[in-house]
């Protein structure tokens, strides 16, 4: 692997995400723009926040798999929703969806609750960093 995950004791244990990641520079960085839950065609697939978690997370590997990376390649991930309310409602379902696509892998993570999105029927958008092995 070309990183370390750095979880300072003094910090608590993180759950769902790492506190960093220490990168081996060796390989490439991948800026991974924020993606929504957009089909082919550039459509919303659905109104249902999981759904649209689930839709952007996979739209986000997608790019990934793209430049030959995997989703344990993934070192930042930045989330912004529309509602931190919903999200907490429904974070067991966001976990099984996040962790059918990523396993047990929790890069550093941030969420960020906003007024609103690119498109006006997203809720959900992701964008991250991968560290590609050269």
């Amino acid at each position: 692997m070309p990183f370390t995950l750095i979880n300072p004791e003094s910090l608590g244990a993180p759950s769902g995400y790492s506190h960093g990641l220490l990168a081996d520079a060796s390989g490439k960085l991948l800026f991974i723009s924020g993606q929504i839950a957009w089909n082919e065609k550039q459509k919303i697939v659905s109104t249902d926040f999981v759904e649209q978690f689930d839709r952007a997370l996979a739209n986000v590997l997608t790019v990934v798999k793209a430049a030959n990376g995997q989703p344990e390649h993934m070192v930042r991930l930045v989330v912004y929703v529309t509602s931190k309310t919903e999200y907490r409602a429904q974070t067991r379902e966001i976990g099984e969806r996040y962790r059918k696509d990523m396993g047990k892998h929790f890069p550093a993570m941030a969420l960020v609750e906003v007024a609103g999105l690119l498109d006006d029927e997203a809720e959900v958008e992701i964008e991250g960093m991968a560290l590609i092995p050269a």
